[in-house]
């Protein structure tokens, strides 16, 4: 006889997705509807981007916020496709700032359109999505999107400045996944909790809760470039090293190790070169440095389920802290 899960066991990804399909499945509707132009060539791009799927984990970020605290409504639709349309935005420009040519196990749109076209694409998504704000009509909801936004795009420029430069630290390494990747979990979170009408300390506690899943989520995700494969991944094993990006596990094995180690890694992230990964993972399974990512990664994630202390304990919430599991424990 099969195992009875515990009454308090954490949601799996697949319960998540299936408590929140009714939802998703109108925010989807709503991204294709607002998705639609005139120009020929933004449909197409637009149509590549849409059936290319994903987690949609940041628009569902917001669904599940706003429903744990009893919102019952229908604007968190257009937050949630707000939401994506921003993330969607960064992921074309980023694409083209990285020459990547495979995400989510697909050509890019850069691969194959061109760099201007997906340019110009991700400008008109941030359009759209400014546009869906005006029609919350709410000052303080547009405030928290722009300054995101903004957030998001310092958080591009910081990491650019990173780039093929061993001397970033783990402290600047945190300093870009925060404007990267954590602001719009928080921005998602924090909105949810607007919504539905939270007094200021719970949305604080729904953003935090955003901000440290952000974190948990990327540190994983780093961590997945260096044991994963190109086919569960969806992008090319090694692309953080091609790019001369130092994550987490590259810069915590440069602090370990005797000092020729460290000056070959030093030379490798410096170059970008790829064709070193062996060495990369060799020098990174010699230092501890996959299970100090790890680690890392599940502190923030702890940090993310106790921020969500005092909320109404229902299946939205504890979706929400199984969303804080699945960040660190997904292999995609």
């Amino acid at each position: 006889m099969p195992d009875t899960p515990s009454p308090n066991a954490l949601p799996a990804i697949a319960d998540i997705q299936r408590l929140a399909a009714p939802e998703m499945a109108a925010v989807d509707d709503l991204i294709r509807s607002r998705l639609a132009s005139d120009v020929v060539l933004i449909n197409q791009i637009s149509e590549h981007i849409v059936a290319a799927g994903g987690k949609r984990l940041r628009p569902l970020l917001a669904v599940l916020s706003a429903r744990a605290l009893g919102y019952q409504e229908a604007q968190h639709h257009t937050l949630a496709a707000i939401i994506e349309f921003i993330h969607t935005a960064t992921l074309l420009h980023d694409d083209v700032v990285d020459e990547s040519d495979l995400r989510r196990g697909r050509k890019t749109a850069n691969a194959l359109f061109g760099n201007a076209p997906s340019v110009l694409v991700g400008d008109f998504l941030y359009s759209r999505a400014f546009q869906l704000m005006v029609g919350l009509d709410s000052m303080t909801v547009q405030r928290v999107l722009a300054d995101t936004t903004n957030a998001i795009a310092e958080g591009e420029v910081l990491q650019l400045l990173h780039v093929h430069n061993p001397d970033t630290d783990e402290a600047a390494y945190l300093r870009v996944i925060e404007r990267k990747t954590a602001v719009l979990f928080a921005a998602a979170t924090r909105l949810g909790a607007m919504l539905a009408g939270a007094d200021e300390a719970t949305q604080q506690r729904l953003a935090d809760f955003g901000m440290n899943l952000g974190y948990a989520f990327q540190i994983a995700d780093d961590v997945l470039d260096y044991v994963s494969d190109a086919a569960t991944l969806g992008k090319n094993l090694g692309d953080d090293l091609a790019e001369g990006k130092a994550t987490l596990p590259v810069i915590h094995a440069m602090t370990q190790g005797d000092p020729a180690r460290r000056a070959r890694l030093r030379e490798i992230i410096s170059a970008g070169d790829v064709g070193a990964l062996d060495e990369v993972l060799e020098a990174i399974h010699a230092a501890g440095s996959l299970d100090y990512s790890r680690e890392t990664a599940n502190r923030y994630a702890r940090a993310a389920e106790a921020a969500l202390g005092g909320l109404p304990d229902n299946d939205w919430t504890r979706a929400l802290r199984g969303l804080a599991r699945y960040a660190v424990d997904r292999k995609h």
